[in-house]
């Protein structure tokens, strides 16, 4: 069994994530590097990696070009044990040759069942996790939002998805909850990566 790792477009992988990952969806979704793994032609992974969301890079590095947030990661369960690592391997070599990247950064949802094994596993730095968050659960489809999905602009207007989104609020169709703090990791593409803190368990 041997996979095919390229650069692709986001086209290539969205609807295959959006149908395999999760979250169900890259709507507002920065991305600046896609990837997918493939086995006989077949998509069998993708990841998307791109901008963060918010000032958030601030944290992390000096401008915002240093840093890059993994988005989305998924491979099919019949992928063999440890696909995912390799996957990510992967990407890191890619990007630290072809980019001006220094760090990347990762976030795992306990809400989800997620502690980061993958990036325990590749020895990324652990920094705790975030503060607990008010979302949204869209009471038709069942997704959730963080609240900061109803504030997305595109050059100062709300894209369209957001659009849809603020009128369901206001219909009542959105149900506000409080997010639990995400996991969050690190991995720095130009220094050697020592988590000071102890990497959770389930």
């Amino acid at each position: 069994m041997k996979y095919i790792f390229t650069l692709c477009d986001r086209k290539d992988i969205k609807d295959f994530i959006e149908k395999n990952h999760y979250s169900k969806s890259i709507n507002g979704v920065k991305s600046s590097y896609c990837f997918s793994i493939k086995l006989e032609d077949r998509i069998v992974g993708a990841c998307l990696f791109g901008q963060m969301s918010t000032t958030s890079w601030k944290k992390f590095g000096e401008k915002e070009a240093d840093v890059l947030e993994l988005r989305r990661l998924v491979t099919l369960d019949e992928c063999k044990r440890n696909t995912e690592s390799w996957f990510i391997a992967k990407c890191i070599k890619y990007i630290k040759k072809n980019t001006n990247v220094k760090v990347l950064v990762s976030y795992a949802d306990p809400m989800h069942g997620h502690v980061g094994y993958v990036y325990q596993a590749s020895n990324w730095n652990y920094l705790g996790e975030t503060p607990k968050d008010k979302g949204y659960i869209d009471q038709e489809t069942g997704k959730v939002y963080h609240s900061r999905a109803l504030r997305t602009k595109y050059k100062g207007e709300y894209k369209p998805f957001v659009v849809k989104l603020r009128n369901k609020l206001e219909q009542g169709l959105l149900q506000t909850i409080i997010l639990e703090g995400k996991h969050c990791y690190t991995y720095n593409l130009y220094s050697k990566n020592i988590s000071t803190i102890k990497y959770p368990k389930l």
